[in-house]
């Protein structure tokens, strides 16, 4: 009598056991996905940290140079010091 019934208990237990491995929570296709989700996580991070060190790269530059402060101010500020004269030529392309 256990005998009849162990067989069916143990032929149940690895089919579960398989269902888990293949297609349930920490499957084979999960730890799969999970591994490019982490190498894609990892680059990003790599990527960010190369525009970190640039980033600082650049504040030490502001720190330390006058320079560097005055080239900023007037590329993205259009900033001009005391006496200089300001021109501004118009494109051709804006033509009224």
């Amino acid at each position: 009598m256990f005998r009849k019934l162990l067989i069916p208990v143990l032929v149940f237990l690895f089919i579960v056991l398989q269902y888990k491995l293949w297609v349930g929570e920490g499957s084979l296709a999960e730890v799969a996905t999970l591994e490019r989700d982490i190498a894609a996580q990892k680059e990003t991070i790599e990527e960010m940290k190369k525009r970190n060190m640039a980033m600082q790269a650049e504040i030490d530059s502001f720190k330390n140079d006058q320079q560097a402060v005055e080239a900023r101010a007037r590329s993205d500020l259009g900033m001009i010091r005391e006496g200089e004269i300001y021109f501004q030529i118009p494109d051709k392309g804006n033509k009224p």
